[in-house]
């Protein structure tokens, strides 16, 4: 008979794991200080435990001032850098209220400054070396690191970043370029500490390791790198995303199963139903065939994925029954390989996952 207990949908996260994967990160720079990131909800994990978990780090990274508020709510006394910065007065304000390390990417910051004296905030000043995304110009750094080094709002030294859009890639040379382009950038300043590598920079391109390094996947056991997965980089998976079954049916030969009928039985079989679906943050993409563990064994997926529920090949498993435990991905399944599967990458699974799952922190 199945298990008497009360069966779940759950995400099991291994804080041990965590910590593993950040000694990684440091064995492979051992020179560096490195920011954790743990912004999104630490991709998904849980911010605060993640970060109560994290004593080993030098500091933390997030995006929004309202993670760094509730991070020091909770206690968490360790600089916190704001990698979008500050954007209005009020901001400004918290920034400074709170302690919080803070990026500068344009001149509305410079100026928000400039019309908001106050105590002095510790800055990394972001140059756009290729991302296209936030920082300055290189042609613009002089007049900005200038601008700095003059202010009395300005902790010294200041401090240089950037951030690399093909890491993940060991045979695209556009992070040399990026990272020579950063070189080149502050050349004659007083750049003093600098913050470049990122969780794949730090496995894959050691000449980008600086003072401060900014591990982020890799800390929750996913490979930064397209192609590969966790193992491959002694990494640990964190989460791991556990649900249970809930029917055991056959279907004839010629039947379809789930919405839109895009499976079609090619013979009798055996089919698990299982309680998760895009309502917990499993993908609705998730083609035919997605693996998944039915009692440590693989199953595949078949059909569309439900808001509730998924459809699991159970040809291979006879005795199967209600209740019996389901591995959606973590422990024996990696993430990245669902993530494949859903054409998507493990970041957005992870982050994914909603509030309708139980979490459970193991040390």
């Amino acid at each position: 008979m199945a298990s008497s207990s009360v069966a779940k949908t759950k995400a099991v996260i291994n804080l041990t794991a965590c910590q593993h994967n950040l000694s990684v990160a440091k064995q492979a720079a051992p020179g560096s200080k490195c920011i954790a990131i743990i912004k999104a909800n630490a991709y998904g994990h849980g911010m605060v435990e993640v970060a109560n978990a994290l004593y080993d780090a030098d500091a933390f990274g997030v995006a929004r001032i309202e993670e760094v508020i509730q991070l020091r709510d909770a206690g968490i006394s360790k600089p916190i850098l704001l990698l979008e910065g500050f954007t209005s007065k009020e901001e400004l304000e918290l920034v400074r209220l709170h302690n919080i390390d803070c990026v500068l990417q344009n001149k509305h910051q410079l100026q928000l400054l400039d019309d908001s004296p106050g105590d002095a905030i510790t800055v990394y000043i972001k140059i756009d070396t290729g991302m296209h995304r936030l920082g300055f110009n290189p042609e613009e750094l002089n007049d900005v690191s200038q601008w700095c080094e003059q202010s009395s709002s300005i902790n010294k030294p200041v401090r240089y970043m950037t951030h690399f859009a093909n890491a993940d890639d060991k045979h695209d040379d556009k992070t040399l370029k990026q990272l020579d382009t950063f070189y080149k950038s502050i050349d004659g300043l007083s750049a003093d500490e600098n913050s470049i590598a990122n969780s794949a920079a730090i496995l894959g391109w050691p000449q980008s390791h600086s003072d401060w390094n900014r591990p982020g996947i890799m800390l929750y056991g996913v490979s930064p790198f397209v192609n590969s997965t966790a193992d491959e980089h002694n990494l640990k998976p964190v989460m791991t995303l556990s649900s249970y079954l809930i029917a055991v049916k056959q279907v004839k030969k010629g039947e379809s199963i789930g919405y839109g009928g895009t499976y079609v039985c090619e013979q009798d079989k055996t089919i698990g139903v299982v309680a998760i679906g895009y309502g917990d943050g499993y993908p609705r993409h998730a083609k035919t065939g997605t693996p998944v563990l039915v009692n440590n064994k693989r199953c595949d997926l078949l059909g569309r994925v439900s808001m509730d529920m998924i459809c699991v090949d159970l040809d291979d498993q006879t005795n199967a029954q209600v209740g019996d435990p389901v591995v959606l991905w973590g422990e024996g399944l990696p993430v990245e390989t669902i993530a494949e599967y859903a054409g998507t990458i493990g970041y957005e699974l992870l982050c994914g996952v909603t509030n309708r799952v139980e979490f459970e922190y193991l040390d």
